[in-house]
């Protein structure tokens, strides 16, 4: 028996689902998100205040994997149309700025040319100081968002220098040393 798939997602205050064949749609304060799942794996329930996920089969070992995975991916949709999910970066190094005009992020990261990176829509970027904010209601789409942007200019492991989650920890080589005399 799944330990996460017999949890029952309660629907906050304000957040609406409904079942359309094969997906289930979830609308809140933050937006619409919908997600698609297996009919012949798993059920889903939806009454005025929870949504219960139960396997069509207990006994396959799909069934339980995909029992667990559609009740997070669900329960995932439900806190983003609530509070909305929210990464952050932080840029390292001398010279490395960025600023946000509309849906586009312009990052000088050392480059002979400023990086602009255009926010997906559904995402919403800010900047204070060196530390970038990409927020919204898609979890997946704020991580993959958040992802890209960091990889427009890794860490460098000797200096540290580049865009870093803010909770990622660096580990910094040693440089060379010059052999030393005899």
């Amino acid at each position: 028996m799944s330990r996460i798939g017999k949890l029952p997602i309660s629907l906050p205050q304000g957040v609406k689902a409904e079942l359309k064949g094969a997906e289930v749609l979830v609308e809140g304060p933050k937006g619409k998100l919908s997600q698609k799942f297996l009919k012949n794996q798993i059920k889903v329930e939806i009454s005025n205040l929870e949504i219960k996920v139960l396997p069509l089969n207990e006994e396959s070992k799909d069934g339980k994997a995909f029992w667990g995975l559609y009740r997070s991916l669900f329960n995932n949709l439900v806190i983003g149309v609530s509070e909305g999910f929210e990464k952050k970066l932080e840029i390292n190094g001398v010279g490395y700025r960025g600023s946000v005009s509309g849906n586009k992020l312009v990052l000088n990261l050392g480059y002979s040319h400023p990086v602009e990176f255009i926010l997906p829509e559904g995402i919403i970027g800010s900047i204070e100081g060196n530390v970038i904010t990409v927020s919204g209601a898609d979890k997946q789409l704020v991580g993959e968002t958040a992802a890209r942007i960091r990889k427009t200019r890794k860490p460098d492991v000797y200096k540290a220098k580049g865009i870093k989650y803010v909770d990622e920890v660096i580990i910094k080589k040693e440089g060379k040393t010059s052999a030393k005399g005899e």
